[in-house]
């Protein structure tokens, strides 16, 4: 059964405006978002289908949508710091994208639609590829990344670049998560110098806000599914090979993924049929196995639960201490159930506790980055600062007073470097082995094997280390927040705080390899059965919206 919060956020939900019938948006108002009584879909809640309808019906334009998303941008930007660059292209990409919806040319469902990226994803234009580092600006590349390039063959609009945990979380065993050399420190909004999580905490903060339409960013092990937890987010990790890594600056080639960030499951379905696909640039993603690639956005059924069989591993939701978590998600089992799934409980995964034991992927990442970088930087077509390997970026970071180093360390380097090896030795594949057996077959995919399930479900704290381990999928969906008397503690490295009221937290369903259309629907079901996102509120918000924009250029009043 719910809980009384999930209740209140049931009857709260189907009270308000934003109302879901057969898919379709009923459009909500007020007075910053109407003019004339005519309802424009406030930023903050709306979704692919309120963006595209109004764009067909000529409601606002592209143009209107990005300056809209830019204003909003900047009103948050200085405590915030979620984004480090603004396309200076973003408006004259719109304004192409309204000709050619004009002329009857239609790129598909992103037609128009600003989307924001994380900044180790490269473009072939004006932004540089910084993963939050000096070293890497002014490097170009040359050519967009297979991401980059599929964004804009889908007609989205690529908006900007959103800050990170440097490095993807690479560099530092003393940093702070959304914190940049070349971004500063992100923080989240929904409670003061919130700890946004990381490493994808920009595109986590962007998103949550409304400040595009959805955001990428990219996963080694809880870098989407972590922020999108801390920011009330749908996040979807998707199996390693599903989506291209080429041109994405690396940590892993055995573990790193890119991924959707977004409001809801429809929108990062949406997302993640854009980017999905083989590329001959990433050879991982030969091993997708469908001809075609599933409809993700068909997948999200209100009734995809039934029949289903969902097993609980308690080992791991044993492992989260916070009581409010563990009370919602036992009242999630129950939403399950009623939606007509087969709950499979008190299942134990004995590879979590062997992988716990060892030190496996440490080793794995640290090979890998050795020569991942590597191959990187070696694509670059101007280089200005001579970035050629792990030691070469260490000793810019340690040389350059912008890197805040040695505040923050280079301890991860250090150790990758005092390896002396990359993937291509022994060493490396017997921890990769070891890693792969206990998170495969002691872990998910025998979970999944034995006891003929669908999907595991756990909180999304506990969901990310498994599956980073054997390149499975997961999803997290919104599940609820700590409540008001929660004790604020900050975090190690003492900028920001780590645990307060109001901070979110979400649920994960995590399958096997390539199951992303199954996990969609079965987060779709739990979704809208519950409906949480919009009944936690930022403390910040950006005040611009659409009926703003477009009663300026246009002259109406609003009201």
């Amino acid at each position: 059964m719910l809980t009384l919060a999930l209740r209140r956020v049931a009857i709260a939900v189907a009270a308000a405006c934003l109302i879901r019938d057969g898919g379709a948006a009923l459009l909500c108002s007020n007075s910053s978002t109407a003019i004339n009584g005519t309802p424009f879909p406030p930023l903050i809640e709306a979704d692919l289908v309120d963006l595209a309808r109004g764009l067909e019906t000529g409601l606002f334009t592209s143009v209107d949508l990005v300056t809209a998303y830019i204003t909003r941008i900047k009103e948050v930007s200085s405590p915030l710091k979620m984004v480090t660059q603004i396309n200076p292209d973003a408006l004259d990409i719109a304004a192409e994208m309204d000709s050619a919806r004009a002329a009857g040319t239609h790129y598909g469902p992103l037609h128009g639609i600003p989307v924001l990226i994380k900044d180790n994803i490269a473009t072939a234009d004006k932004m540089d590829n910084t993963a939050g580092s000096y070293a890497l600006v002014g490097a170009k590349i040359p050519a967009d990344s297979t991401m980059a390039a599929k964004l804009r063959k889908a007609g989205a609009i690529i908006l900007g670049k959103t800050n990170l945990s440097q490095w993807a979380n690479y560099r530092s065993s003393n940093s702070s998560n959304g914190w940049s050399a070349v971004g500063g420190q992100t923080q989240g909004a929904y409670y003061p110098k919130q700890d946004p999580s990381g490493s994808s905490s920009g595109s986590g903060v962007s998103s949550s806000l409304g400040l595009a339409f959805a955001s990428l960013g990219t996963e080694t092990d809880g870098s989407i599914l972590s922020p999108s937890n801390m920011n009330n987010l749908v996040g979807i990790k998707p199996s390693v090979g599903l989506t291209s890594r080429y041109l994405v600056v690396p940590i892993s080639e055995h573990q790193d993924t890119v991924g959707p960030m977004a409001r809801s499951v429809r929108d990062a379905a949406y997302l993640l049929s854009a980017i999905a696909g083989p590329d001959p640039n990433d050879n991982y993603t030969s091993a997708i196995p469908f001809e075609k690639i599933p409809n993700y956005v068909k997948a999200c059924d209100y009734f995809a639960l039934a029949g289903k069989r969902i097993g609980v591993p308690r080992n791991l939701v044993r492992s989260v201490t916070l009581a409010p978590i563990q009370a919602e998600f036992d009242a999630a089992l129950g939403v399950l159930r009623g939606a007509g799934a087969t709950v499979v409980d008190d299942l134990e995964l004995p590879g979590y506790e062997a992988v716990n034991a060892g030190d496996y992927e440490d080793n794995v990442l640290m090979s890998d980055f050795i020569t991942n970088l590597a191959g990187y930087v070696s694509k670059l077509g101007s280089n200005p600062n001579n970035i050629t390997s792990v030691a070469s970026l260490q000793a810019f970071t340690q040389s350059s007073p912008l890197e805040d180093w040695p505040e923050r360390d280079t301890l991860i380097w250090e150790a990758a470097l005092n390896l002396t090896h990359g993937n291509e030795s022994p060493l490396f594949w017997g921890n990769y082995t070891a890693q792969r057996y206990f998170a495969g077959p002691l872990g998910i995919t025998g979970a999944l094997q034995n006891y003929s399930l669908d999907a595991l479900v756990v909180p999304t704290a506990v969901a990310s280390g498994l599956p980073a381990l054997i390149g499975s999928p997961v999803i997290t969906v919104p599940l609820g927040k700590l409540p008001a008397n929660t004790t604020v503690t900050r975090n190690r490295f003492g900028n920001l705080v780590a645990r307060a009221p109001n901070q979110p937290f979400g649920i994960s369903f995590m399958g096997g390899h390539f199951s992303e259309e199954t996990l969609i629907g079965i987060a779709y079901a739990f979704e809208q059965r519950t409906l949480v996102r919009n009944t936690i509120t930022p403390y910040l918000l950006p005040k611009t919206e659409l009926a703003d924009v477009v009663a300026k250029r246009s002259g109406a009043a609003k009201r």
